[in-house]
């Protein structure tokens, strides 16, 4: 049974019969005593009727002695002779016990109530089988009203239990109704309590999901534009290959398309990388990894730039730095700070890359001899695509995205400032090991 309203339902039905019965229980018992004592009243007042009376006048003995009347008096003498009976019976009492008592006559019981008045003894007697039918129907007439109200409360629970869960099918039918492209927020007004967080926390996920829809639609649109040159200029390189009319020019056009191929490829690895580091993609898989072996791997795979510009690289990391995190999104986050410092540093400059512990923190340092970027800047080179000066330098505009992208998977900070070298310095903080 997994309908909510139904397991509502069989609750309150489950609590009301439960609660219907020990009402009823109690009610019953409760009448059945009642009537037993009224009984019991009746005997004794008959009783003492009779001996405040003295004698039994002829027509009040001949309406005694009606068949019908379930009860009958009995007078004896001191000695035990019986003086009067209101009505011969097989099974009559045959002995009397003052006040009150259950006496055994053939085959019943009888109810009796003895008083004594003088030389005689008294005695009103009354079958207990006649008693005890009419004391349970008495109960059972008092019990009768709450049956017959049972199914009326079971209806009311019902369309109760009905009414009370109608928020909840409206926001199942405005989930369902909607279209798949839609991620507005579903209406929260007038929604109980118990509801809204659940409200609340599917709110939370459709924004994020319409987050995560326009970052993909501006990432595609801005890779769609990135892309569009460097293929375009890919072709007229390839027209120009096949105009060649002699080998110095067919050689030059050969050069300049490797250059372009180069180029795009560098392209197409950083999106994938800025890709598989998005929000919302599969987590990292962490391990116990060493910063100072990642920026050792990354410099290596520098080198071939920093010599064709005649640039100088040095790696101060005398000791482990352990963290946790995974080693190739690491490896391209240290190249691509380094990428970026031998690029746009003078051919020839210096690049210092430091990665050590601070204060039990991870940490790693670039420092170029580049142009550096205004303080009013370095808040907006983290967006994609973005260049200082699109006309100038072969980047993408990834390179400090993807650095931040990967360090915030990392727990990471990303700071710049200005370098001893009169460049750049980047720095990348790691939470401290527990």
């Amino acid at each position: 049974m997994n309908s909510i309203r139904a397991r509502v339902l069989a609750l309150l039905l489950a609590m009301l019969a439960f609660a219907a019965g020990v009402m009823g229980t109690v009610t019953y018992h409760n009448v059945l005593a009642e009537t037993e004592a009224l009984f019991d009243y009746q005997l004794r007042q008959m009783a003492l009727s009779l001996r405040d009376q003295g004698e039994i006048a002829p027509d009040q003995a001949g309406a005694l002695a009606d068949r019908e009347l379930d009860f009958v008096i009995q007078i004896w003498s001191a000695d035990g002779q019986t003086i009067y009976a209101s009505r011969p019976h097989d099974e009559l009492p045959a002995r009397a016990l003052l006040g009150f008592a259950d006496v055994s006559a053939g085959k019943q019981t009888w109810r009796t109530f003895t008083v004594l008045r003088g030389q005689r003894v008294i005695q009103v007697a009354q079958p207990r089988q006649i008693r005890q039918r009419l004391a349970a129907g008495a109960a059972l007439r008092s019990v009768a009203p709450l049956v017959g109200i049972a199914p009326l409360i079971a209806l009311l629970t019902w369309a109760a239990a009905t009414r009370v869960l109608r928020p909840l099918r409206s926001v199942a039918r405005a989930v369902r109704e909607r279209e798949p492209q839609s991620l507005s927020p579903l209406p929260t007004a007038k929604l109980p309590d118990e509801l809204s967080p659940l409200v609340a926390a599917l709110n939370g996920l459709l924004g994020q999901l319409a987050q995560a829809m326009d970052t993909q639609r501006a990432f595609v649109a801005d890779a769609a534009h990135e892309l569009r040159s460097p293929l375009q200029a890919l072709k007229l390189q390839i027209r120009l290959l096949e105009r060649a009319e002699d080998e110095a020019t067919r050689a030059e056009a050969v050069r300049a398309l490797a250059e372009g191929v180069e180029r795009s490829a560098w392209l197409v690895e950083q999106l994938l990388v800025l890709a598989r580091n998005e929000p919302g993609a599969p987590p990292l898989p962490t391990a116990r990894v060493d910063l100072a072996e990642a920026a050792r791997s990354a410099l290596a795979a520098t080198v071939p730039l920093a010599v064709s510009r005649g640039s100088e690289l040095a790696l101060q990391a005398d000791e482990p730095v352990p963290l946790q995190g995974d080693a190739g999104s690491l490896a391209v986050l240290v190249r691509n700070l380094v990428d970026n410092a031998v690029r746009h540093s003078p051919p020839g400059a210096r690049v210092e890359v430091r990665a050590v512990l601070d204060a039990g923190a991870p940490l790693l340092v670039v420092d170029d001899a580049g142009p550096g970027i205004p303080e009013a800047e370095r808040e907006r080179v983290f967006d994609r695509f973005y260049r200082r000066d699109p006309g100038a330098g072969e980047g993408s505009g990834l390179g400090l995205a993807i650095v931040r992208t990967i360090a915030a998977r990392h727990g990471a900070t990303v700071t710049l400032g200005d370098s001893p070298q009169g460049g750049l310095r980047a720095s990348v903080r790691f939470p401290a090991a527990a």
